[in-house]
């Protein structure tokens, strides 16, 4: 609450940069992740990319993961992939997942370095990526959370998107101690822009939020880690519980990470037993699949949201 009272304060006191709109009316998106892994998918992602060329989209969020688990990890793949998705007519927010930087020490690689590589190709300006851009605001404009390129927002149809870099692989939290004093930093950075973007919903009176990050979160509890290494989630889910009792309108909670589509309501209201409504977390389909889910955004609804998983495209 101390955090949160202090961003408040901040943000009132017009320390918060102005966030651009792009339309203020009824939006169609894409939700998309973990592919392509190999290069079978690979060709299945440029029948896709054709396939969302033809849809009317205001724009198209990966949630991470545009190589294995064991990689490939290297230049040529993520250069490949990047003009790849260049191919995308609509604007691209891609955000980092754990087989992209976490795990590439699995093939011989730094993550750290690896992340910085992700954040060259796609992070490297103050727009998104693809053909057609939008604009967005990154956390690294605040000197404090300067490497932080990959936490963006964006306003889209009176909804504020956020994008985190909360990672698969138990957030990268148990492996090392450098890897958890990078988790430490990170998750410092995560909160505090989190906490900042719900601020902003609220002030602004917007009708919902979504967050967007590549992990599962692992509402269920059903993670097995090593005996002394903690829940690299438990703080973040917290986080969205606080945010979506204290905000009230709808959230729609998007990930990736375990491949399999699902929409349900997984967080609880402690003081009920009961789920909380207005949150609804939405899991992308994954590899071996490569698929897409068609997401709208009405005012005109109770629910704000809808969510449509789509056929995989025909391939001539």
């Amino acid at each position: 609450m101390n955090r949160l009272l202090i961003l408040v304060a901040l943000f009132l006191a017009g320390c918060a940069t102005p966030l651009p709109y792009t339309t203020a009316g009824d939006v169609s998106f894409a939700l998309m992740g973990d592919t392509p892994y190999n290069d079978a998918e690979v060709l299945a992602l440029d029948a896709l990319i054709d396939d969302m060329n033809g849809q009317d989209l205001a724009f198209v969020v990966h949630v991470g993961d545009i190589t294995g688990s064991r990689g490939p990890c290297t230049d040529a793949w993520f250069d490949a992939r990047q003009r790849q998705y260049q191919r995308l007519r609509h604007p691209l927010i891609l955000l980092p997942g754990d087989n992209d930087w976490v795990d590439c020490h699995r093939s011989g690689f730094d993550p750290m370095e690896r992340l910085d590589k992700m954040r060259q190709l796609f992070h490297s300006g103050e727009e998104s990526i693809g053909q057609r851009t939008i604009r967005l605001e990154r956390q690294s404009s605040n000197p404090r959370f300067a490497e932080y390129r990959e936490h963006v927002r964006w306003i889209a149809g009176d909804v504020v998107f956020i994008g985190l870099n909360v990672q698969g692989s138990n957030n990268n939290l148990g492996r090392t101690a450098a890897m958890d004093e990078e988790y430490r930093r990170r998750m410092a950075a995560v909160f505090a822009w989190l906490d900042e973007s719900m601020v902003l919903a609220a002030e602004r009176r917007l009708a919902g939020a979504v967050i967007c990050i590549q992990a599962n979160p692992d509402f269920e509890g059903r993670y097995r880690r090593r005996p002394g290494v903690a829940d690299g989630f438990e703080d973040f889910r917290g986080a969205l519980r606080a945010h979506a009792l204290r905000f009230g309108k709808p959230i729609l909670f998007v990930h990736g990470d375990t491949h399999l589509y699902k929409q349900d309501r997984p967080l609880d209201d402690p003081t009920t037993g009961k789920p909380i409504e207005n949150f609804v977390r939405v899991e992308v389909p994954g590899s071996p699949q490569v698929r897409w889910l068609k997401a709208g955004i009405s005012r005109e609804h109770r629910a704000v949201f809808a969510v449509t998983p789509v056929p995989p495209p025909t391939r001539p």
